[in-house]
């Protein structure tokens, strides 16, 4: 939904200062919204959900519904909320342009209350013939928004020659038509589910298709666009050849349409293949060429970056095994998870507190231990998590059962300790700020 051509210009644009506060606290409310759903909707929820399955034996114990409001609002609630703000705050000011701010709010609002919806829903089933739709259409009118806002803020000369884009970027872009793709799909299986009339949940067809594309053809591609610009800067990482990223965004397409048509072993090939070559030619699986930037936060840094890509080979090796037996009952769980926890989710905690406070203002992060903390409770719960449904889910090691509960605490405290260091870091005053008042403290 664009907006108007006739809409006054932001009487901001004259102010740089302004501009940069209000782009800052966009991305903070983006920021917030995303960790409220991330503890709330997404982690305990997620927390509950396994009680349920490791006392029961059973992986179909809980609601289908229920687990997909969980990963819907992980997904979709945390790191969609977090691309999205830091999409408005990075791809325009890295151009010099500007985008028109109540627009970007409405974004927030729509996609906010999309979200919401969403996870109510699956919840609570209430009146989800309409609802499921509507919150469908609504986090795709907010998706729309962004993209339009983005359109509006990178004008082109008519007849000026498209420039080249660099190969960063074009995984960014494959991301961005990932992400579209992930919410016209996922509108169209709500109305598939409310046309049927047999609940609140997805069907497993439209379902296993939608996990694929929203994790490898939407989540990865953006974490892989974002390493090849960030990673040889903050971890010391070899830059990768201009042509690289351009293959890895071939592999997601392939993967993506493989996944779409219905040809899964093909898709879990691509992804394998996509997942080595990444940790190849962006540096994580290669010795660094300087020394890691690590002022104001924890150094283990650069050694978590390398586990992430670690999770993200493990996780196509098992989605690949999946496919190839689907008897196998635990490997296809095992594989999402040491994606979206060991892979999405490690690389946003890693990351995250090195760049995060710098986009909301120029502020410090609050505790590079608890950053350190963080980290290692999420990957011991992500290891006992991917280890056990590997060994309990087919019947192999029955003592693994309870081993699921004690992941889940592990991953929830891991999510509470970077929100908590997160929302520290947010409410402190720029960094700039601090130190002068510090200086005016009499000694």
């Amino acid at each position: 939904m664009p907006a108007p051509a006739a809409e006054p210009a932001l009487p901001l644009l004259g102010d740089t200062a302004a501009y940069e506060r209000h782009l800052s606290r966009l991305l903070m409310a983006f920021l917030a919204s995303g960790l409220v759903f991330l503890l709330g909707p997404g982690s305990f929820l997620g927390l509950w959900n396994l009680l349920g399955i490791s006392q029961r034996h059973a992986s179909l114990a809980i609601s289908p519904a229920w687990l997909q409001a969980h990963g819907h609002a992980e997904v979709f609630g945390w790191v969609g909320s977090f691309i999205l703000g830091i999409g408005f705050h990075s791809l325009t000011r890295q151009s010099g342009s500007r985008i028109r701010i109540p627009w970007a709010w409405f974004c927030w609002a729509l996609w906010t209350a999309g979200v919401s919806l969403r996870w109510l829903v699956g919840l609570t089933a209430w009146h989800w013939r309409v609802l499921l739709p509507l919150s469908a259409a609504v986090e795709l009118g907010a998706y729309s928004v962004f993209r339009s806002s983005l359109r509006r803020a990178h004008p082109r000369p008519p007849g000026a020659p498209r420039p080249r884009t660099p190969g960063w970027m074009l995984l960014v872009l494959a991301g961005a038509t990932g992400f579209l793709l992930v919410l016209a799909f996922n509108l169209a299986a709500a109305i598939a589910a409310a046309a049927r009339g047999a609940g609140s949940v997805l069907s497993a067809a439209w379902d296993s298709r939608l996990v694929a594309l929203m994790t490898w053809a939407f989540l990865v591609p953006f974490v892989l666009g974002f390493s090849t610009r960030w990673l040889p800067i903050f971890a010391g990482f070899r830059a990768a050849p201009e042509r690289a990223p351009r293959a890895l965004a071939a592999f997601v397409a392939v993967g993506a349409v493989a996944a779409l048509i219905g040809f899964p072993v093909l898709a879990a090939l691509v992804w394998l293949l996509l997942a080595l070559a990444a940790g190849i030619c962006l540096g994580p699986f290669r010795g660094s060429v300087q020394p890691a930037k690590t002022q104001g936060i924890h150094p283990s840094f650069p050694v978590f970056l390398r586990v992430a890509y670690g999770w993200l080979a493990l996780a196509a090796a098992l989605e690949l095994w999946a496919a190839l037996a689907p008897a196998a009952t635990g490997a296809a769980g095992a594989g999402r998870h040491a994606l979206t926890v060991g892979f999405i989710a490690g690389m946003v905690l890693t990351v995250g507190p090195r760049v995060l406070p710098a986009f909301s203002g120029m502020r410090a992060l609050y505790s590079p231990r608890l950053m350190l903390c963080a980290l290692a409770a999420l990957e011991a719960g992500c290891a006992l998590r991917v280890l056990g449904e590997v060994l309990a889910y087919p019947g192999w090691l029955p003592l693994a059962w309870a081993w699921l509960p004690y992941s889940a605490a592990l991953e929830v405290g891991a999510f509470t300790l970077f929100a908590y260091n997160l929302a520290r870091t947010l409410l402190r005053p720029p960094e700039h700020l601090r130190l002068q008042a510090a200086a005016q403290r009499p000694k």
